[in-house]
């Protein structure tokens, strides 16, 4: 017996003991070498102690566009939970057909790439990441002090090449498009104010991950440093952590539509069944795991593209986009690791089934699932002068749940062994662009080694301005740039 199959054994003999205990455990995370981790978190531990971070998972959910329809307590998935809504092209809902595609695993060519969250307490892109002086404390009043006390303006006037290239990624966009006002600077830094003036203070947890989980396989990874030219022809090295920074703020506050799919919920506590304490409040019920098997297999399997998972249930992890995925069977009346054949049990022969109550009436057979799905974590910033996929952090996760199937074998739902799973999925649809409302005005070309055309340099500040990002023109170029 493999290691992964004594540790599922493991998993399901005490599930099967104790069910109540088990869909309160937190899943098991790994490093890139399978060793057992305990990941950071971007949640305060009051704000982990109270489920605050369910409230935050809430707020980012707002952002998406979501399909209309309501989860019921049944496990079948309904109108806001069909992976035909999120996925590219939706081919393989039968676990036969799966197996037969060679479909069990799947691994994109390269890994979306890493990049920070971009924390609102640091300023966002206003964040100077590169200067050992920068506080960087929780405290964004201190942060935004320093930065006050030394002005981006000044320094560029010094023309000290090596201060200027320590400048936040905003700073350094703003230099770039000749914005005496620093619009997009200041933009970053608003931001965090007026949480602070209302609160005192600004959560740790609240950046940008929402716009780098999907720039990160939208847009192209930035290989290598480009140096810029700015209006009075000062240079600006943007190194890769700059060019992914103002990739990540421009898909967060320009993204265009996205598919979505999974429930809305922001109850911190949520009704759960005495006997098994699986969740059954029907707006915390969160994505389906029929639905989460069908959107691995044909997005990320079947369609080489990633998508975004959110499991803010377990504070741990925030937006992130999947690398991989990889899942074996298992019996769920025997509880125990089995090949495919042997993990689908007749619903009627089911006599031990913990959640006979929340099954659909049109399941008849049952299989049990073990997935291990990789998925990109954020890295700080850095002013290494390339980029490639080994610099990319990945972690894995081990996800436990069964699938119902109807008279075809399809997939029409299943039940979560755990509580804490992944609860949305999203996706940009293929080949869109984040692009602000002033993109069309930068006409003519930007040319490597040149300062920026006049129409880009006058349309940048009014994206700034008014979107919060900086323009997707400049942003694509200096992607360009950073691959020729």
């Amino acid at each position: 017996m493999s290691d992964t199959e004594q540790q599922l054994n493991d998993f399901l003999q005490a599930f099967d003991a104790d069910p109540i205990s088990m869909m309160e455990r937190i899943p098991q995370k790994f490093d890139q070498d399978g060793n057992p981790i305990t990941p950071r978190s971007i949640f305060s531990p009051t704000a982990i102690a109270n489920n605050a971070y369910v409230e935050a998972r809430d707020s980012i959910r707002q952002q998406f566009q979501e399909t209309d329809g309501e989860m019921g307590t049944r496990a079948a998935y309904e109108a806001h939970d069909k992976a035909e809504n999120l996925v590219d092209k939706f081919t393989y809902s039968d676990l036969k057909a799966m197996e037969t595609a060679g479909l069990r695993s799947a691994k994109l060519a390269e890994s979306p790439w890493s990049d920070d969250y971009w924390a609102i307490y640091k300023g966002i892109l206003g964040a100077r990441y590169a200067d050992p002086n920068f506080p960087q404390v929780e405290d964004w009043k201190q942060n935004y002090d320093y930065i006050r006390a030394h002005n981006a303006p000044d320094i560029f006037k010094t023309g000290n090449a090596a201060a200027i290239n320590r400048l936040a990624p905003a700073e350094k966009y703003d230099l770039l498009v000749g914005d005496a006002n620093g619009t997009l600077t200041r933009r970053m830094w608003a931001d965090g104010k007026s949480i602070y003036d209302a609160n005192g203070s600004v959560e740790t947890w609240m950046g940008i991950c929402h716009g780098w989980s999907p720039a990160a396989y939208m847009l192209p990874r930035p290989r290598k440093a480009v140096v810029a030219q700015a209006p009075n022809g000062v240079a600006i090295t943007f190194y890769p952590s700059d060019i992914k920074a103002l990739a990540s703020v421009l898909w967060a506050n320009a993204m265009p539509a996205t598919c979505f799919i999974g429930g809305r919920c922001n109850d911190a506590n949520p009704a759960k069944d005495p006997a098994t304490g699986r969740v059954t409040s029907s707006k915390c019920f969160d994505t389906n795991p029929g639905t989460w098997h069908l959107a691995m297999v044909n997005q990320l399997g079947a369609g080489k593209r990633s998508m975004v998972m959110d499991v803010t249930y377990d504070y741990e992890v925030w937006n992130q986009p999947v690398y991989s995925y990889e899942y074996s069977y298992f019996n769920p009346k025997r509880m125990a690791a089995s090949n495919l054949a042997d993990a689908i049990v007749a619903r009627n022969a089911f006599t031990n089934d913990k959640f006979k109550a929340f099954r659909s009436s049109r399941t008849v057979s049952i299989a049990g699932i073990n997935m291990r799905v990789g998925y990109v974590v954020e890295t700080s910033p850095s002013q290494r002068p390339d980029d490639n996929p080994s610099h990319d952090a990945i972690q894995y996760v081990d996800y436990r749940y069964d699938v119902e199937l109807d008279a075809n074998n399809k997939i029409i739902g299943g039940e979560w062994y755990t509580n804490k799973h992944p609860d949305f999925l999203w996706t940009a649809p293929k080949s869109v662009r984040a692009t602000t409302r002033y993109d069309h005005l930068a006409t003519g070309t930007w040319q490597a080694g040149k300062p920026l055309p006049q129409t880009w340099q006058s349309a940048a500040p009014q994206a700034s301005k008014a979107n919060g990002a900086p323009l997707a023109a400049i942003v694509e170029r200096l992607l360009n740039f950073a691959n020729s």
